[in-house]
């Protein structure tokens, strides 16, 4: 294994170029768009298990020194019913983080370790054994990784029927409001308004962070999304959220300048082949569950830790290949159909919001167990010294 080309400089993208860099292995770094993406995305969870991959990697430090701990979740129903959720009382606590400096931080010790990483590089093909991309440039490469996100270019060279993402029926916004909550800072706050979706969090300059699921008509992009006046979408905003406790005051004083569009939502259906001849998918190519997981960006993480691995242990590239998805689909897929779930109570019709403040409280008393839902997610840990061979996932039960 002498060079592998990744395709795609978000989060996935640095974080496969620093576990193979750990492996041994050079790696250079493709992103289509010119510049770096300092300052684009909304806010992000890292849970324990993804705060012990980057440990791995050498950044969860320095991660952490621009996140804010949540030890505490809380639930609220139509602005009447609040219940404290349970957690797992010994594997820490979440690390919220604007994903800009999650990704600053991973460029930025990629860059320090001499992982070269090139812009303006948008991947049109493949011939062979070489990456072709727009501006007519080439580079060859021993594997090639598909790091290019949710409508991931890899994923349609390695199979030309594969599922594209599916719309959640959701568009994500957040703020930041001068307008105080009521709560520990270490507080997270999931609220089913009568109309939407939102959650907040006591911010730790001050006031208070917010990020709202925004049921829409339609699919927007990011661009979409933007061309629309900040002053329609606090108005969509107020009418969705005008009625609820805090989520009213949360929106009538966030200043306009503060609020980020991000665009449509989306959930990966499963995605048949990971893998074809010598590329490969890792994070949201081949894995991008519901914003309602907790778990995108860690198991993403965790995904590059892990081809990083079997390419390190296995000298046959497609074995190394087979490895890398026996060790991860189950669990990914597992995870993202428990996030579909919540996902759908995100947009309850009518009769679901009646019933909402009688059957929450129910459930979190029975069906949100976490030991059984979270423990398994948080208490992952990958063995990286140990031989992938011999990892304990592999063995037949």
């Amino acid at each position: 294994m002498r060079h592998v080309a990744i395709i795609g400089g978000g989060i996935a993208g640095p974080a496969t170029a620093l576990a193979l860099r750990k492996a041994g292995i050079d790696a250079t770094v493709y992103e289509a768009y010119p510049t770096p993406a300092d300052g684009i995305g909304g806010t992000l969870a890292l849970a324990p298990n993804g705060m012990a991959a980057l440990e791995i990697i050498g950044t969860a430090d320095a991660v952490k020194s621009v996140a804010q701990p949540s030890s505490r979740m809380v639930m609220t129903v139509a602005s009447r019913k609040r219940m404290e959720l349970p957690v797992l009382s010994d594997t820490g606590p979440l690390f919220v983080v604007r994903r800009a400096d999650l990704y600053r931080t991973l460029h930025d010790e990629a860059v320090r370790q001499g992982i070269t990483i090139e812009y303006g590089k948008r991947l049109v093909g493949v011939e062979h054994t070489t990456a072709v991309f727009d501006d007519g440039s080439r580079a060859g490469f021993d594997v090639l990784v598909g790091a290019d996100g949710i409508h991931s270019t890899v994923r349609r060279l390695i199979d030309p029927n594969a599922p594209g993402p599916k719309w959640t029926g959701m568009l994500g916004l957040e703020g930041l409001s001068p307008h105080a909550v009521p709560e520990d800072p270490q507080t997270m706050v999931f609220a089913y308004g009568r109309r939407g979706y939102y959650l907040y969090w006591p911010a730790a300059g001050g006031g208070t962070t917010w990020g709202a699921n925004l049921p829409y008509h339609r699919p927007l992009t990011l661009l979409q999304a933007r061309e629309i006046s900040t002053e329609e979408w606090m108005r969509k905003l107020g009418d969705t959220y005008g009625d609820d406790v805090p989520g009213a005051d949360l929106i009538r004083h966030t200043p306009p300048e503060s609020l980020q569009v991000m665009g449509a939502l989306y959930i990966m259906p499963s995605v048949p082949h990971w893998h074809r001849d010598r590329m490969v998918l890792v994070g949201d190519a081949a894995h991008a569950p519901s914003n309602s997981s907790g778990q995108g960006a860690s198991l993403s993480i965790e995904s590059a830790i892990q081809l990083a691995r079997c390419l390190r242990d296995i000298e046959d590239v497609q074995q190394a290949f087979a490895t890398y998805e026996r060790l991860r689909r189950a669990r990914v897929e597992k995870i993202a159909a428990r996030a579909s779930k919540i996902n759908h109570s995100k947009t309850p019709g009518p009769v679901a919001q009646t019933l909402m403040p009688i059957l929450m409280p129910l459930m979190v008393k029975t069906v949100m167990n976490p030991e059984r839902t979270m423990g398994p997610e948080q208490r992952y840990r990958i063995q990286w010294d140990a031989p992938a061979t011999r990892d304990p996932l592999l063995v037949e039960v």
